[in-house]
């Protein structure tokens, strides 16, 4: 199997490699040091899996998994992550993650999990489950769609007024991954404005 790794911390992105390269089932063809480069590595590579980091500065790893599964890549996404709160791995899978598991995995476990994903499986470690069902539970009890905290802070800027630069320049990121937020919410609310967005987002009760 090919795996493209994609974490912001050197050392744990070289232990990850390292890794699964001891393990004899998986070959290594790239590594990036953010979100934005791990997609590009990945568009170039297509690898059977990408592991990547959760959280990230600017383009994090459900951003990536959205980018992958919107683009029509046949790379499969595993995501690592120190947070396995419910909500949160629910919203990895939505967005487009085959997997999910949490940082304190060892060696066996992410490649077991590769290989799993790399067949096309959905895996989410027993811990992590009992969390995620009851995260399906609420949501098929609201028709209110899940927005990421970044999303929401987007929102709440256009609710204001203010304008993707704007936005941009408040939250200290980058004009393009605005775009890349608003763009979610517009799919999410099923508009295709600002104007629409924070009138079909007051309706559904995501805004004061």
């Amino acid at each position: 199997m090919t795996v493209v790794v994609v974490d912001d911390h050197p050392f744990f992105r070289d232990g990850v490699s390292r890794g699964l390269t001891q393990s004899g089932r998986v070959r290594v063809v790239g590594e990036a040091g953010d979100g934005a480069e791990g997609l590009e590595v990945i568009r170039r590579e297509q690898p059977d899996v990408a592991v990547v980091d959760y959280q990230m500065p600017g383009m994090t790893g459900v951003d990536v998994a959205h980018a992958v599964a919107r683009d029509g890549l046949p790379t499969k996404v595993l995501l690592l992550s120190a947070v396995t709160d419910g909500p949160i791995v629910f919203r990895a899978l939505e967005e487009g993650a085959s997997g999910y598991l949490s940082k304190d995995a060892d060696r066996d476990e992410i490649v077991g999990a590769v290989t799993r994903v790399a067949k096309g499986e959905t895996v989410v470690p027993p811990e992590l489950a009992a969390g995620l069902v009851g995260e399906i539970r609420v949501r098929s009890q609201s028709d209110a769609p899940a927005l990421s905290e970044r999303e929401r802070q987007v929102l709440t800027g256009f609710a204001r007024g203010q304008s993707i630069p704007q936005v941009a320049a408040e939250l200290y990121i980058g004009a393009s991954t605005v775009k890349t937020h608003t763009q979610r919410l517009y799919e999410k609310l099923g508009v295709s404005d600002r104007a629409a967005a924070v009138a079909e987002a007051m309706r559904r009760g995501l805004l004061e």
